[in-house]
């Protein structure tokens, strides 16, 4: 069974920058998608961003040109480097492993806090 483990959450004002890590027990190269979602107090988990085994990447419109995905193979880790935090990036993000072919793979970290507050 494959572990995630977010961490990189804080307290950051308007504007500023956070990097998020996820780091994962298996490879992930392997996996299909690295993604990362958040959900914010009484709204549904939606996706920030998502990195695929070839490194194409996705990204909300909400986060375009803010946030960037990116894949160090060699940690087995994932980062989100979000840049121009505004009040409403204010979430939990939390991270998924995906993997459809066998082994299969569908694990989620625990999340980690991001408040962006003056």
């Amino acid at each position: 069974q494959v572990q995630v483990v977010e961490s990189g959450g804080d307290l950051v004002q308007p504007g500023g920058s956070l990097r998020l890590s996820c780091t994962s027990s298996a490879s992930v190269f392997s996996m299909d998608f690295m993604t990362w979602y958040r959900q914010a107090p009484g709204k549904q988990r939606e996706l920030v961003a998502t990195i695929t085994s070839d490194g194409i990447t996705n990204y909300a419109d909400s986060v375009k040109g803010r946030f960037t995905i990116s894949r160090d193979d060699a940690k087995n880790t994932v980062y989100l480097q979000m840049n121009s935090l505004k009040p409403e990036d204010t979430a939990v993000y939390y991270c998924r492993a995906y993997r459809a072919v066998p082994p299969r793979y569908d694990a989620w970290g625990q999340g980690t806090q991001v408040t962006v507050s003056s």
